[in-house]
Protein backbone atom coordinates (compact mmCIF):
# COMPACT_ATOMS: atom_id res chain seq x y z
CA UNK A 1 0.00 0.00 0.00
CA UNK A 2 1.38 3.27 -0.90
CA UNK A 3 1.55 6.17 1.51
CA UNK A 4 -1.35 8.97 0.71
CA UNK A 5 -0.07 11.85 -1.60
CA UNK A 6 0.77 15.11 0.28
CA UNK A 7 -2.02 17.72 0.29
CA UNK A 8 -1.39 21.24 -1.80
CA UNK A 9 -0.92 23.89 0.30
CA UNK A 10 -4.54 25.64 1.01
CA UNK A 11 -4.73 29.12 0.88
CA UNK A 12 -7.92 29.76 1.40
CA UNK A 13 -8.23 27.94 4.57
CA UNK A 14 -5.05 29.83 5.49
CA UNK A 15 -6.82 33.22 4.70
CA UNK A 16 -9.74 31.88 7.21
CA UNK A 17 -7.55 31.00 9.83
CA UNK A 18 -5.68 34.36 9.54
CA UNK A 19 -8.84 35.93 9.33
CA UNK A 20 -11.00 34.64 12.22
CA UNK A 21 -7.73 34.43 14.84
CA UNK A 22 -7.27 38.80 13.38
CA UNK A 23 -10.73 39.06 14.30
CA UNK A 24 -11.26 37.51 17.38
CA UNK A 25 -8.08 39.49 18.62
CA UNK A 26 -10.02 42.76 17.33
CA UNK A 27 -12.54 41.78 19.12
CA UNK A 28 -11.30 41.09 22.51
CA UNK A 29 -9.24 43.97 22.41
CA UNK A 30 -12.72 46.38 21.49
CA UNK A 31 -14.21 44.83 24.69
CA UNK A 32 -11.16 45.50 26.63
CA UNK A 33 -11.63 48.52 25.90
CA UNK A 34 -14.82 49.13 26.17
CA UNK A 35 -14.76 47.50 29.42
CA UNK A 36 -12.06 50.19 30.72
CA UNK A 37 -13.66 53.08 28.98
CA UNK A 38 -11.48 53.76 26.30
CA UNK A 39 -12.85 51.98 22.88
CA UNK A 40 -10.24 53.42 20.55
CA UNK A 41 -7.30 52.09 22.53
CA UNK A 42 -8.41 48.68 23.19
CA UNK A 43 -9.55 48.64 19.11
CA UNK A 44 -5.76 49.34 18.61
CA UNK A 45 -4.13 46.90 20.99
CA UNK A 46 -6.51 44.40 19.74
CA UNK A 47 -5.03 44.90 16.53
CA UNK A 48 -1.32 45.26 17.17
CA UNK A 49 -2.22 41.61 19.21
CA UNK A 50 -4.66 40.29 16.84
CA UNK A 51 -2.59 40.31 13.26
CA UNK A 52 0.61 38.80 15.28
CA UNK A 53 -1.68 35.89 16.66
CA UNK A 54 -3.03 35.42 13.61
CA UNK A 55 -0.20 35.22 11.86
CA UNK A 56 1.39 32.59 14.56
CA UNK A 57 -1.77 30.52 13.96
CA UNK A 58 -1.02 30.17 10.05
CA UNK A 59 2.52 29.11 11.04
CA UNK A 60 1.95 26.67 13.44
CA UNK A 61 -1.13 24.59 11.46
CA UNK A 62 0.55 24.69 8.71
CA UNK A 63 4.29 24.34 9.71
CA UNK A 64 5.03 21.39 7.26
CA UNK A 65 4.23 23.53 3.81
CA UNK A 66 7.05 25.65 4.73
CA UNK A 67 9.58 23.57 5.64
Amino acid sequence: MEPAKPRAFPPAEAGALLTVVTLVGLGVGTLAGWALGSLGAGLIVGAVVGLPAGVLAVVRRYRGYFA
